[in-house]
């Protein structure tokens, strides 16, 4: 059986982007989750040594299939997409796969103003934060905007109800985004706000979420914004 080495799902937008995939594809996996640790670069990472065992990144996600080893996340997609052709996990059209993977590669190296501004937390209130961060960072209202007419024109051009219609990887690609705009209630005009409400609502997140919020481990060292364990939950 396939597995997949993540990190804590409340903080961990890359783990989420592969574990949504599989789980959502219905193709059955085994997860190991690898707890974050605040010793990152002084040689006593637990986390480290367990990652670094298996690829020379030492990040998550990481996939295991009997003795070959993925990483990186556009790897992982690629290499189920092979595995699983009846999944169809990239769009069924040619063009439209061109389309899924240039924007797939475009987040893996891009929006970094959103990524930096707006970590990933699940199981936080972060609207007030939000707000601020609408207010002073140009950047992340800029990242925003690209996504809004990216998403706009590619639902307009297949119809809905995910970026190419069906789920593919696209739509796992950008869940961790849908999360962060959600969670720090960001502005969304209307049909995108209901994008992100249908991504959010989709089997494979609502699990994400679920058994991200159930971690109940607050690591000071992911949230300087919010350092104290007892910040309002949503």
């Amino acid at each position: 059986m396939l597995k997949l080495y993540i990190g804590n799902k409340n903080y961990s937008s890359w783990s989420m982007r592969s574990w949504v995939l599989l789980r959502q594809a219905g193709i059955p996996f085994e997860e190991v989750m690898v707890r974050f640790d605040s010793f990152a670069e002084d040689g006593k990472s637990s986390f480290k040594t367990t990652l670094k065992a298996l690829t020379p990144t030492g990040k998550v996600p990481v996939l295991v299939d009997g003795d070959l080893v993925v990483w990186d996340t556009l790897a992982i997609a690629e290499y189920l997409a092979e595995q699983f052709p009846d999944k169809a996990l990239w769009p069924r059209e040619a063009a439209a796969r061109a389309r899924a993977r240039s924007i797939c590669s475009e987040m893996h190296d891009g929006f970094n103003a959103l990524r930096a501004n707006c970590p990933m937390n699940i199981e936080a209130a972060l609207a007030d934060a939000g707000a601020l961060i609408w207010r002073d960072k140009p950047a992340v209202r800029a990242d925003v905007a690209r996504l809004v007419g990216m998403w706009q024109a590619l639902l307009h051009e297949h119809g809905g109800p995910h970026l190419f219609g069906e789920f593919t990887i696209a739509d796992a690609y950008f869940a961790p985004v849908c999360m962060r705009l959600k969670g720090y209630t960001l502005p969304l005009p209307q049909p995108i706000a209901d994008y992100v409400e249908r991504v959010h609502q989709l089997a494979g997140v609502q699990a994400w979420i679920e058994q991200a919020r159930a971690e109940d481990d607050f690591l000071d060292f992911e949230e300087p914004y919010r350092l104290s364990g007892s910040a309002p939950k949503r």
